[in-house]
């Protein structure tokens, strides 16, 4: 599967009484780039940048009943579009602008920041966490804004893992976070999976796909969340039950997709013998060629010298 390039998060500064403009994603580097926005970009109140730090923060929340919040939250949501039932909400605050902002738990999916500015604004507490997790990797002193706190909302692996498996992917997710988006603008989270490779899973068109780890090494692509001892091992799951089974791969390339839409990649074992892999969207080999089968298949092997074919062969 061909990934495709992302656009870094920009972790911008979320102050509670400052939610004033939707989060920054750019570069193609999801670890890169983040502090080297101008001081423009950030989210800094509409009326007067240089206002006392002081009196940015957001005022005391009023008292209200749970229900008054969840209800206040849902219409916050409602309106800006986001699919949400939401379970819970508190209300964080109310900015100098009188605008006030809740934190939703929803039933299904990550929870929301949600403000109540014309039109409202909402944040979605994975991507916040996923900016907050680059900026701080980055710098560990690094001014994150605000940020979801509701418990639910602090642990993403019950979302990712409803979204790995409607991808079909087949694992225990055991972490995870959102690290930025597509050049077609959708996000992009990264999963961790329990002793073995992880993915990159993007909603498109309504339908949610992996990228496992081990493809896109081979575009110098590192997961976070899996060591390069799960990204190589991968290939052992790739080719089981293949004549290429006992390939210990020690180099690996994409050539391209077939006529019946499998994706081809080259592999180069540690005995010096290499093969073509057709895999499917299982990421398993439907079919296997040794270099002297693939001779004709791409322009052939290039990891592996191909040995002269024998008279019997």
């Amino acid at each position: 599967m061909f990934h495709k390039k992302l656009l870094a998060l920009i972790g911008g500064a979320m102050a509670l009484a400052l939610l004033s403009a939707q989060p920054v994603l750019a570069q193609e580097d999801p670890r890169a780039g983040m502090d080297e926005r101008a001081d423009s970009d950030r989210i800094v109140p509409r009326n007067d940048r240089n206002r006392d730090r002081n009196q940015q923060q957001a005022a005391p929340a009023p008292a209200a009943t749970p229900e008054e919040n969840k209800a206040a939250a849902q219409a916050l949501l409602t309106a800006a579009g986001v699919s949400c039932q939401v379970s819970e909400a508190t209300l964080l605050g109310v900015t100098a602008e009188q605008h006030s902002t809740y934190e939703a738990i929803c039933a299904e999916g990550p929870g929301y920041l949600a403000v109540s500015s014309t039109p409202p604004q909402t944040f979605n507490c994975l991507e916040l966490a996923g900016q907050a997790e680059t900026s701080r990797l980055r710098d560990p002193t690094a001014d994150v804004g605000q940020q979801c706190t509701l418990p639910v909302n602090l642990n993403p692996v019950p979302v990712l893992s409803a979204y790995a498996s409607a991808a079909g992917v087949d694992c225990t997710v055991d972490q995870g976070s959102a690290i930025g988006k597509s050049t077609a603008g959708n996000l992009i989270y990264e999963i961790g999976c329990a002793d073995r490779d992880g993915y990159w899973l993007e909603k498109a068109e309504g339908n949610w796909r992996a990228t496992p780890c081990w493809d896109l090494a081979l575009e110098q692509e590192t997961c976070r969340y899996s060591t390069a001892a799960e990204t190589s091992g991968a290939w052992t799951t790739v080719l089981a039950g293949t004549d290429a089974a006992a390939c210990d791969v020690q180099q690996a390339r994409r050539v391209g997709r077939d006529a019946q839409g499998l994706t081809v990649y080259e592999v180069k074992c540690g005995a010096g013998n290499g093969f073509f892999a057709r895999v499917g969207s299982s990421f398993k080999a439907e079919r296997v060629h040794n270099c002297i089968e693939a001779a004709t298949i791409a322009g052939g092997c290039t990891l592996t010298a191909a040995a002269p074919a024998t008279s019997e062969q």
